[in-house]
């Protein structure tokens, strides 16, 4: 029994060291709530050793962000259906991207403006695109087969032989 009571124990102290892993510095939680007053069900996840990301919702969205850990904001972003998008970023799509399928639609803010993300996908060919409200386009890029939408290696068939 005082055996299993000492497991028990050690048990809870590593779940609890566990978790407290994942819990935000102060200043990175009050830059976060001073940016987002109206966020509810806030769930933190440290990226690296400088930034933290946080999911949470908001007006009926679900959101990410991240802060680095002097709480500095870095970068909002937030799915959208392919009806919000604007119009000049439409005309883009249709005209620079014909024949792709939208598979992922974003909007991305940082302090250097907005930004609409996507995943497109033509045959083979996965592209990953970002293009200003106006219309132009910020970046072009080849999406390789293996890597997801942040471009981290997708394990999905590395067992496989």
């Amino acid at each position: 029994m005082k055996k299993l009571s000492l497991l028990m124990l050690v048990a809870i102290m590593t779940l609890t060291q566990a978790c407290a892993q994942f819990s935000a510095p102060s200043n990175v939680k009050a830059a976060f709530a001073k940016k987002f007053p109206k966020a509810k069900k806030a769930s933190w996840d440290k990226e690296n050793d400088t930034e933290w990301e946080v999911e949470f919702k908001m007006n009926g969205k679900d959101y990410s962000a991240n802060f680095l850990t002097n709480g500095t904001w870095k970068e909002t972003e937030y799915a959208i259906k392919k009806r919000e998008i604007p119009a000049a970023v439409k005309r883009t799509l249709d005209t620079q991207f014909k024949g792709y399928d939208i598979e992922e639609a974003e909007v991305s803010i940082t302090a250097k403006g907005k930004v609409y993300e996507f995943a497109l996908e033509k045959d083979d060919t996965d592209l990953e695109v970002a293009i200003a409200p106006n219309g132009t386009v910020v970046k072009k890029e080849v999406k390789k087969d293996n890597e997801d939408k942040d471009g981290e290696k997708d394990n999905e068939n590395d067992n496989e032989n």
